[in-house]
């Protein structure tokens, strides 16, 4: 099942969980990071098919899973039905009851609206919360979207337009965390070059699983050749030895609620 949003992305969770898990693999430092204890309430933001949901929970804390993606919450409900999952929006959702932490991994980027977000969090949480997230910082991919830009361009379009992440520098969202009535803790933006799956195929995998809101109005075989363009530019820079390397650089976070 493919669940299209807002800002126009779809997402098919077996792709998801199939060809991109390195998504989950890679944030159990961010759990790490969380510390998560027995009896805490957690909502786990923008929680995809909730493998890390699944993490927190085996520390005896209770979570809820939080996620846009119809498609990707009846994943989650399937794979682990005695935990909690909700349909809610990040950039513009409410809790009855306030947590002790909010974790979010590789989701905040989806979400332009980060000042809204940052807002929601804060008033979810108890004075003394936590909030702790990793996500893509600045220049993330930045050779990919280089890459698609110029395709684009070539052909007319202007992929800025279409863009749909967020990639902030640490400075950028320390102030928005600060500005809310956060108090910044750790911070830390680091380069993490993410191996694709399937070797020479590898680069569409990341293509067809995150860069949709760029190809979503063009045919089939314009896309086609798009990816054959793509694959011909980023090459010198994203493939070694029969695989594709997509250059992350991840943002993450740990603030207090004051």
């Amino acid at each position: 099942m493919v669940q299209h949003k807002g800002n126009g992305q779809s997402w098919a969770s077996g792709h998801y969980d199939g060809k991109l898990s390195f998504v989950s693999e890679l944030g159990r430092g961010v759990v790490d990071l969380l510390q998560p204890v027995e009896g805490e309430r957690i909502l786990d933001l923008g929680c995809g098919t909730g493998d890390l949901t699944q993490e927190i929970a085996a520390s005896g804390a209770h979570v809820t899973g939080m996620d846009l993606s119809y498609s990707m919450l009846e994943k989650a409900r399937t794979k682990y039905p005695q935990l909690t999952f909700v349909e809610g929006n990040a950039e513009r959702f409410t809790t009855e009851e306030p947590y002790d932490a909010v974790f979010s991994n590789a989701a905040l980027h989806w979400m332009k609206n980060a000042e809204e977000v940052v807002k929601c969090v804060h008033a979810a949480l108890i004075s003394g919360g936590r909030f702790v997230a990793e996500f893509g910082g600045q220049h993330n991919v930045e050779i990919a979207v280089q890459a698609i830009t110029q395709v684009l361009k070539e052909q007319g379009v202007d992929a800025a337009s279409l863009n749909p992440w967020y990639f902030p520098s640490i400075g950028e969202y320390s102030s928005l965390l600060e500005k809310q009535g956060f108090r910044v803790t750790y911070a830390l933006h680091f380069d993490r070059p993410t191996p694709m799956q399937d070797g020479e195929i590898g680069l569409r995998h990341w293509l067809n699983g995150f860069a949709g809101p760029f190809f979503r109005d063009v045919s089939p075989e314009f896309k086609e050749a798009a990816y054959d363009r793509i694959e011909q530019i980023t090459r010198p820079d994203l493939y070694d030895n029969g695989n594709w390397a997509v250059d992350y650089k991840r943002l993450r976070i740990r603030a207090i609620k004051m």
